[in-house]
């Protein structure tokens, strides 16, 4: 394997997850006794330009033509959108001139902020299912993925952006190099793009945040790796921002380089926190699996002491990392009778590997266990606060990232 970015041979193991499904995979009922694909899920690091990858196991299109993911059932997530799109609007001075194109829009939570200003939006989106759910809300959506052809042809129909946003797809790119080619083709001379992402590799690494890799997440990303794959192609990041959002994203601000936007000061100060924080020393990196294998025995020793004891766990939400954290501890169905979700997508279909059924989040109530485990843990302050009825029977909640903890 070599880097996705830099072509350099890979040889550094980041982090090693066995053999594990594909993350949103979700199962019906009559499948769940049928075989099951797995593949290798294996993170490697570069040590020429740091960039943390796993192999294209799968192709996307295996994986988001059909997507389990709608981004309006958080009201967290939905609250941060906004706002950021308040910002976007105020910043940039954004009017019923300015073209505001999404990539990976998803169901049209975001955009709609900038619909019901007047403003000009387009959303490109390869889910089929979740581009007709943005479609129905009056969203205007074409099923593509973004590619440097797809920027092509929406260039020869004259849609430019003057602001570009992707929100959580940078990672889930396989061929960064022609998504750039593609960035850079389809923003106008004087245009901004935002990308923002989960899984910041300062964060990943320093919280233990393992189950935010997956196959659908080819890279993760330190400041200083972006800062050379953008100006490879001739973009300059100016501003950056640190968001608490999904425990730990990075946000950034590039443009093309002709127009010599002198960079914020945070850029030079947030790369000199990862170098000293040791993203530029390989060990740092090499070292990761031992600390994940820890957190692993730490889960163990949990379920362990609950099966002593005769107590009930089961989980709340069907996130992708989730599946990520049940696969690779081996925490199956007779440990868990099951776990809930908001998403109406998800409930009645059974999580991938460990064939735990999803229900409704009233069945909690229901069932009244002594431990709920949150696996969708970088909205817990939400879900602590909505299922807060649990203390009445005296259930606790337990947070498993980056350390084991019962509340």
């Amino acid at each position: 394997m070599k880097c996705r970015f830099c072509k350099n041979q890979l040889t550094d193991i980041f982090l090693n997850l066995g053999y594990t499904p594909l993350a949103n995979s979700y199962l019906k009922k009559t499948e769940i006794e049928k075989p099951e694909l797995s593949f290798p899920l294996c993170a490697y690091v570069c040590k020429k330009c740091f960039l943390v990858q796993i192999d294209e196991e799968e192709k996307p299109e295996n994986i988001f033509t059909n997507y389990a993911y709608f981004s309006s059932y958080s009201k967290t997530w939905l609250k941060h959108i906004e706002a950021f799109s308040e910002g976007i609007i105020h910043r940039f001075q954004l009017d019923e001139e300015s073209n505001v194109i999404e990539i990976a829009s998803n169901d049209g939570y975001l955009l709609k902020n900038f619909k019901k200003r007047n403003i000009p939006i387009l959303g490109i989106e390869p889910a089929s299912n979740v581009a007709k759910f943005a479609r129905k809300k009056g969203i205007p959506t074409i099923e593509k993925f973004f590619s440097h052809k797809t920027a092509t042809e929406l260039v020869k129909k004259d849609q430019l952006a003057d602001i570009l946003i992707a929100i959580n797809v940078l990672p889930h790119v396989p061929n960064l190099n022609d998504f750039l080619k593609g960035v850079k083709k389809i923003l106008k001379p004087d245009g901004t793009v935002i990308i923002q992402f989960s899984a910041y590799l300062l964060k990943l690494i320093s919280q233990r945040e393992f189950d935010t890799i997956y196959h659908e997440h080819y890279s993760y990303f330190s400041l200083f790796t972006l800062n050379k794959i953008f100006s490879r192609h001739s973009l300059n990041i100016f501003d950056v921002e640190e968001l608490s959002i999904h425990g730990g994203s990075l946000r950034i601000y590039a443009t093309h380089e002709q127009q010599k936007l002198i960079p914020s000061k945070k850029i030079q100060k947030l790369i000199a926190k990862e170098k000293k924080l040791g993203l530029r020393d390989i060990t740092t990196y090499t070292n990761f699996n031992e600390k994940v294998i820890s957190l692993k025995l730490d889960l163990w020793k949990f379920f362990i002491n609950v099966q002593k004891q005769g107590k009930k766990v089961v989980c709340y939400g069907a996130p992708a990392k989730g599946n990520t954290l049940l696969n690779y501890c081996g925490i199956k169905n007779d440990l868990i009778e099951f776990t809930v979700d908001i998403s109406p997508h998800k409930q009645g279909m059974y999580l991938p590997g460990t064939h735990i059924p999803i229900h409704e989040p009233k069945f909690i109530r229901k069932n009244k266990p002594d431990y709920v485990m949150i696996l969708a843990w970088n909205l817990k302050e939400e879900i602590m606060e909505q299922m807060n009825f649990i203390r009445e029977w005296g259930g606790k909640f337990v947070i498993p990232i980056p350390n084991v903890r019962v509340i």
